[in-house]
């Protein structure tokens, strides 16, 4: 069993200041198994939404969650979004004696609502997969990913094929569950399309064009993506300067297990032979510098000059930029001086997979990914 102490604090500390707390994370990422560590000597109340048995329970949900005390588990909350009204109701109650951990594999944005409905009575947290400084592994959390099924697995094919069967499970059922009506072949043929963008700047005609469909058709299949945490859409930032800037934002793959299985990469000799590892290792890195460092918020930076910065976020009042480069002795490019002089950064690091740490000048380091923290 991978601890992981960070998210079991983080839900201790929410479900004391809020009556309810949002787990949300993509499907298979753990959600359950941490709300179950989290609640075993709280001895919580527990519905799973996609159990026929507990449906039939919440027939009536404001009479039957109102009758308990203590922590309230809704597992896979998107499955029957009017919860959260129900929810509203009861948390408002001064009688209530319940605290609500409700689970979902979508984002606020896709369950209608839930904002609104619960604003200032719900904190969020996002659980994410296994992360580097959780394996210790960065070869095969790189290679497969962080699902913990897909990490876990006895052999790369059996990852392999666990993520082959979360690809078709989620496009053929998870989709559906949630109200999309869009035929699962087209979805697919969308995504692994997409895995050949990843970590590009997002250009919806090239990707339409490809596909015979609208800008607009293939804007809400990168949405959806995007909503159930596949996908993240690394807005640019916009600097006052007299520089043309990039205006749409890179599209990454959340986890780069599935990624490699749309890329058809089985195992680690073929990801270093394969022409996309660049892209591949930034999203990656990418990846696990905001689940380790969590900045409020994150951007890349780009002129079409040709000055760019693979990453940009705020900390304490201070600019801090990264770049990833899948190389043994990076080069310090004139792009990364523009950057740290027009965007005034505090500091650059150079995230690359060797392991020596090194100051280049006073304002720019490169550093191992394990070195982060």
């Amino acid at each position: 069993m991978i601890k992981r102490n960070y998210y079991l604090t983080s839900l201790v500390t929410a479900t004391e200041r809020s009556p309810v707390t949002a787990l949300l994370g993509p499907r298979q990422c753990g959600k359950t198994t941490l709300a179950r560590i989290f609640s075993e000597h709280r001895i919580p109340h527990y519905f799973d939404l996609e159990s026929p048995a507990d449906q039939q329970r919440l027939q009536n949900p404001e009479l039957m969650l109102g009758s308990l005390k203590g922590m309230i588990i809704l597992d896979e909350i998107q499955i029957k979004p009017e919860l959260f009204n129900v929810l509203r109701v009861l948390v408002d109650n001064p009688e209530n004696q319940s605290h609500f951990l409700v689970l979902g594999s979508a984002s606020p944005q896709i369950i209608k609502n839930v904002s609104e409905t619960l604003a200032g009575r719900v904190e969020f947290i996002e659980l994410a997969g296994f992360n580097i400084q959780e394996t210790n592994n960065i070869e095969q959390l790189w290679l497969r990913g962080g699902f913990p099924r897909s990490f876990l697995a006895a052999s790369e094919a059996d990852s392999l094929a666990w993520r082959d069967g979360f690809i078709r499970t989620f496009l053929e059922r998870d989709i559906p569950m949630l109200g999309i009506t869009i035929a699962a072949t087209a979805m697919r043929r969308f995504w692994t399309m997409l895995a050949h963008f990843h970590g590009q700047t997002w250009n919806a005609s090239e990707l339409g064009r490809s596909m015979g469909l609208t800008d607009k058709t293939v804007r809400s299949y990168l949405d959806i993506l995007t909503a159930t945490f596949m996908i993240r859409q690394l807005q640019p930032w916009h600097e006052n300067l007299r520089k043309r800037q990039v205006k749409a934002p890179k599209i990454y793959f959340r986890d780069s297990g599935l990624l490699h299985s749309l890329l058809n990469i089985p195992n680690y000799h073929s990801l270093i032979g394969n022409p996309r590892i660049g892209a591949s290792w930034e999203g990656f890195a990418l990846e696990q510098v905001l689940q380790i460092i969590r900045p409020p918020e994150a951007y890349f930076w780009s002129t079409h000059s040709g000055a760019e910065i693979d990453l940009l976020f705020f900390q304490k009042g201070k600019r801090y930029g990264v770049e990833f480069k899948f190389n043994e002795a990076p080069k310090i490019t004139k792009s990364m001086h523009t950057a740290v002089q027009d965007l005034s950064l505090d500091y650059l690091w150079v995230i690359y997979p060797g392991k020596e740490k090194y100051p280049v000048t006073n304002k720019i380091t490169v550093r191992p990914l394990n070195t982060i923290s």
